[in-house]
């Protein structure tokens, strides 16, 4: 099998939608992606509506906190992933630089929290399946 391909999901307060996109990296595919989620701007916790948004999903938060991108280990990424943050999330060099626009539901309802969430599943589900079809090739 090839080498874990490193990912980096980064938002601005690493509170919620990095941090839900790091836990379905690893629920689904920790023997393929080695992942690390970082703010600009760190919060004080994860969102309380992003804990429980997952957990309607059977997976917890709650050890969860946020991270500064000085934080991350040293290294070059496969991928750094972006959540709808422009101009506030820093560029950190990778092979490969997407942003999923993912709408930031900080401040809404449980609703807004749990489509954020679904939205980052669909997402994370198409990039391990373009992982493991490149790991294929390789």
């Amino acid at each position: 099998m090839s080498e874990k391909k490193r990912v980096l999901f980064i938002c601005i307060e690493n509170s919620c939608r990095s941090q839900m996109a790091e836990a379905f990296a690893r629920l689904y595919a920790s023997d393929l992606l080695e992942v690390y989620s970082a703010g600009s701007h760190p919060s004080a916790e994860v969102n309380p509506l992003a804990i429980k948004a997952m957990s309607e999903l059977g997976c917890d938060l709650g050890p969860h906190h946020p991270k500064s991108l000085r934080e991350i280990p040293a290294g070059g990424f496969d991928y750094v992933i972006t959540m709808g943050c422009g101009d506030e999330c820093s560029f950190i060099p990778a092979v490969h630089h997407e942003d999923w626009e993912i709408p930031d539901p900080k401040g809404g309802s449980l609703d807004m929290f749990s489509a954020a969430r679904d939205l980052i599943e669909a997402k994370m589900k198409e990039l391990i399946h373009r992982v493991r079809v490149e790991n294929a090739k390789t």
